[in-house]
């Protein structure tokens, strides 16, 4: 299916070729049953969002949305699994439909990214789904979300929650490729919708 926005799609939303793959390390691997915190964050989609009220929901971690026109840190495409969070973005957003038909309820992105920056990259990619600002680190301390540090600052690291009834039922850990994820939660969310809502998977 082609890409609606496609035309709107900026430099970062095109990956170059021979990315390092993520490895599974385990740090993700004590999510699953994890009921979301009582966290308050900032949302490019109208009002903060407070986790714990999250019933059915599909919720996508990544490091950080690149801006046109300004860098990225140095050795970001050789650590694996930074780069990509523009096509993780553009692909949630063009087979939004898809993942709401599947079960998927809300459809959030999570970074450690200012909510300024947040609202930005939702304006330039034309998101239709709210974008939160952890960049207080809130909810990343209270989940235990794992992360890297790169050029002195620490990001979070890419995975992708499952939430049934305010609990984390399914994690996506690693993530890769990215511009390619939400073809692999659609497909998943289709051949599990009904266990989504029973006992935790990893």
């Amino acid at each position: 299916m082609p890409a609606p926005h496609a035309h709107l799609a900026d430099a970062f939303a095109q990956l170059p070729p021979n990315l390092p793959a993520p490895v599974d390390d385990g740090a993700a691997r004590h999510l699953p049953g994890t009921r979301l915190p009582a966290v308050v964050l900032p949302s490019t989609a109208g009002p903060a969002v407070d986790l714990s009220t999250l019933d059915r929901a599909v919720v996508f971690v990544y490091p950080m949305t690149g801006t046109p026109g300004v860098p990225l840190p140095d050795g970001w495409d050789a650590f694996p699994g930074a780069r990509g969070c523009t096509a993780e973005v553009c692909s949630m957003r063009d087979h939004l439909a898809e993942l709401r038909d599947a079960g998927a309820g809300e459809v959030l992105g999570l970074s450690g990214q200012a909510a300024a920056d947040q609202r930005a990259a939702a304006e330039r990619l034309h998101v239709p789904y709210p974008l939160l600002s952890d960049a207080e680190g809130r909810a990343t301390r209270m989940l235990r979300l794992p992360t890297f540090e790169l050029g002195g600052r620490t990001y979070l690291r890419r995975l992708t929650l499952v939430v049934r009834d305010g609990v984390v039922s399914h994690v996506f850990h690693p993530v890769f490729p990215p511009g390619t994820h939400a073809d692999e939660v659609l497909a998943w969310l289709r051949t599990h919708e009904d266990a989504a809502a029973g006992p935790p998977s990893a």
